[in-house]
């Protein structure tokens, strides 16, 4: 019982991790157009990260996502030492790419950390290897490693090009005006998105930690039954990553800000927009995205309007290729921790 306290808490601390590693994905482009101070943003960031529980659980009323990571792996090759394992492993890539300002997903950190100590646990090499990942769960969730970003871009390309031509005869001053008042609304629509996406897969997580316990002890239980006995999860993992981007994570600030692309509030509004219903498409189909990934192929959308070669393409590979390594180098720490806790347990 008080393993499972300790991973509970390691969960909510990696929430809390999530919310300022990702506090950028909200706020990056509010931020580099002026609208709001930085302190101004995480605040209302914050707010509708935590507003979210309330969509997801009234609204929407279901947790997709959380019961595709609490299901991404076999239980028969979940135990609490597979958890904690692929926690460990996860936080450590989050605060690695955090320092060195690399704007990484939390979310694939996490699934691939989970499948890594899975792997491990069973003996990757053995006739159970193959039989440990619950592919219809993960395969949608690799896809849109790729499909995300390219979604995100194409809708603020899309909407950009509307904005310009719906606006191309007004004042440029105030337009320029409409469009920062406007940029309130559209990053409180992603920091929605941002909150249900990414704390629903720490309740994923809890969720598969307490439902083997309760197996343990004699007692099956769905993803489902978890959420309706436990309710203070989800509110405990709305509120941690809400904490979490009030702390700020200013150096992916500036990379998602203004080392890609230049942004103006009117494409602050597209970017954030696109980014939105990127991500609340993806919930509604419970496939847990990248609000890093997302946001990063919308900003390339609004800066391709102008001309491909506004985009800082070298800055996008960097960040492609940290895209491609999190899941691989997640699994392969996941299982060094995972050997390591075996032998002192």
């Amino acid at each position: 019982m008080s393993f499972l306290v300790v991973i509970i808490i390691l969960a909510l601390i990696f929430d809390y991790i999530n919310g300022f590693h990702d506090a950028a994905n909200s706020i990056a482009t509010i931020v580099s157009t002026k609208v709001l101070t930085p302190f101004q943003a995480v605040l209302w960031a914050a707010f509708f990260n935590f507003a979210a529980f309330f969509i997801a659980r009234y609204v929407l009323k279901e947790f997709k996502i959380g019961n595709t990571i609490a299901n991404s792996v076999n239980a028969d090759f979940i135990n609490l030492e597979v958890i904690f394992s692929g926690l460990i492993a996860a936080i450590c890539w989050n605060l690695l790419t955090w320092w060195f300002g690399i704007p990484s997903s939390s979310s694939h950190t996490l699934l691939g950390g989970f499948m890594g100590a899975a792997l491990a646990h069973a003996g990757a090499l053995s006739r159970h290897g193959v039989n440990v990942i619950n592919y219809a769960k993960v395969i949608p969730t690799f896809l849109f490693i790729f499909l995300a970003p390219l979604i995100g871009m194409i809708i603020a390309f899309i909407i950009t090009l509307i904005i310009l031509n719906v606006c191309r005869r007004a004042n440029p001053y105030r337009a320029d005006n409409w469009f920062r008042r406007l940029q309130l609304l559209s990053s409180g629509l992603l920091s929605l998105g941002h909150g249900s996406n990414d704390a629903q897969k720490v309740m994923g997580i809890i969720g598969a930690a307490i439902i083997w316990y309760e197996k343990s002890q004699g007692h099956e239980m769905s993803f489902k039954q978890f959420i309706d006995a436990n309710m203070w999860v989800p509110l405990a993992s709305f509120t941690a990553i809400a904490l979490g981007t009030m702390s700020g994570g200013w150096k992916i600030v500036k990379t998602m800000g203004t080392r890609i692309t230049k942004v103006t509030p009117l494409e602050g509004v597209a970017a954030e927009t696109a980014g939105a219903i990127t991500l609340f498409l993806s919930d509604k189909l419970g496939i847990p995205v990248s609000t890093t990934h997302t946001i990063t192929g919308s900003i390339i959308g609004v800066g391709a309007t102008r001309r491909l070669s506004a985009v800082r393409w070298g800055v996008t590979i960097n960040l492609l290729w940290a895209w491609v390594l999190t899941i691989p180098v997640s699994a392969l720490l996941a299982a060094i921790v995972y050997f390591i806790v075996s032998l002192l347990r």
